[in-house]
């Protein structure tokens, strides 16, 4: 019995048949021709043989491969701790420091509201109050202190006298070299505070020679101006710088002159230079069209060896003045035998530079540790020698071991006598121990 071809997969036919009947091909008579094809070709079927067409399917997907996974974690009995890392414990953060605010207070009719407290600052009310030491008022002889106030008062004006306006009403100054201990001060008197005057008086606290100790100097120095000289503030400044600049080219012939005690060639070489800063002054106030009188001064001056195996002193003077020492507890008022200061008697005639151009000299010591040399103007040599209150106070402030700061002495300079009030310097050389 002949069968018809039956379609393989990939023919034009489909599996299943299209729910709407024959497919339809394009164009009119292709199809036409086609439908009585295939009704021809059912139609020879013998009965119970069905036609099977088949429809291009698309291959599947290929299969993926295989994941290989990982052993699975052995199970946890129950009753075993979980294993975990330990976690530690944070620190504790301290609070930040606060100040509690202030209760608001009520307002009171007619009363204005306080002020609000910025943040972060101190109530009033929580501040620790600071004691603040103050040596007060400088101490005086007798039952009442002199009727001028003891602290700076009118200045000079630059209009009537620009180097008098200048001058600084105090002067602190103070060195240190190995076991010396310089302290000095100039301070202006009672009577210039009160007329509006210049301080008169000059100190200075200088350093002579090269770098090496074993032939440097110290030079110490006061000016004292004449009060009946009008320009004599310009004088005593001027003259203690002159006699520094002149002795600093002779440091080490003065230095060897003190080592070997030798008098002569020291007097010969302070008398140059106080009759050079003479003769300087003397040029410079005629070329300015001055008076050489108007600039008179006193002049005062120690020369220490650095050396600490020298123990001798130089000493030079024109004009008044005084030199005291104190040595364990007692004070020799007139050390440098001059004479004066003895009586405490005010003295008004002396010598002075520019007039005069000579010097009286001598080498004093030797110096003993714990001694205690002081150079000043008649402003503190004259009540000095005269008051013993002024005497025993500056004893126990300045005669102990320990050497007074530049406040402390200044303050206890200012030790106050009655009817003394002219201008007070004081140089103070403290001797430490040898070596």
């Amino acid at each position: 019995m002949h069968q018809p071809d039956i379609p393989q997969p990939g023919s034009p036919q489909e599996w299943p048949p299209p729910a709407s009947g024959p497919e339809e091909v394009p164009g009119a008579g292709a199809g036409q021709a086609r439908a009585d094809a295939l009704d021809e070709a059912w139609n020879s079927l013998p009965s119970g043989v069905g036609a099977v067409i088949y429809r291009p399917v698309a291959p599947p997907p290929p299969t993926p491969e295989p994941v290989a996974l990982p052993e699975p974690h052995a199970p946890v009995p129950e009753s075993a701790p979980v294993p975990h890392a330990p976690v530690p414990e944070p620190a504790p953060v301290p609070a930040p420091a606060s100040v509690p605010a202030p209760a608001p207070v009520p307002a009171v009719e007619g009363v204005p509201a306080a002020e609000p407290v910025p943040p972060g600052a101190v109530p009033e009310a929580v501040r620790v109050p600071v004691a603040v030491p103050l040596l007060g008022p400088p101490r005086h002889s007798g039952p009442k202190p002199p009727l001028y106030a003891p602290h700076p008062g009118i200045l000079p004006s630059v209009r009537d006298d620009l180097d008098g306006a200048v001058v600084a009403d105090i002067v602190v100054d103070g060195a240190t070299h190995g076991a010396l201990t310089v302290r000095a001060a100039s301070i202006r008197g009672d009577s210039h505070r009160y007329e509006g005057g210049p301080r008169q008086d000059a100190l200075g606290v200088t350093r002579l020679g090269g770098p090496d100790p074993a032939n440097g100097l110290l030079l110490l120095t006061v000016a004292d101006g004449v009060g009946s000289a009008a320009r004599s503030h310009i004088g005593s400044h001027e003259v203690s710088r002159s006699v520094a600049l002149f002795l600093d080219r002779y440091a080490e012939q003065l230095a060897e002159s003190l080592r070997a005690h030798d008098e002569s060639t020291f007097s010969a070489l302070v008398n140059s230079a106080v009759g050079s800063a003479a003769e300087g002054l003397a040029r410079s106030v005629a070329e300015r069209g001055g008076h050489p009188a108007d600039h008179a001064t006193t002049l005062r001056g120690l020369l220490v060896p650095l050396d600490p195996r020298v123990r001798d002193r130089g000493f030079f003077a024109v004009g008044d003045g005084g030199g005291a020492l104190l040595r364990r507890g007692v004070w020799t008022v007139d050390v440098f035998g001059e004479g004066q200061g003895g009586s405490g008697v005010i003295d008004t005639g002396t010598e002075a530079l520019p007039g005069s151009r000579f010097a009286r000299s001598l080498i004093h010591g030797p110096a003993l540790p714990g001694d205690l040399l002081v150079l000043c103007t008649d402003g503190l040599s004259t009540p000095l020698a005269g008051d013993a209150g002024m005497r025993d106070f500056l004893a126990a402030a300045w005669g102990s071991a320990e050497v007074p700061g530049p406040v402390d002495f200044l303050w206890q300079l200012q030790y106050r006598v009655k009817s003394y009030d002219d201008d007070r310097t004081a140089v103070c050389l403290w001797e430490g121990p040898e070596g």
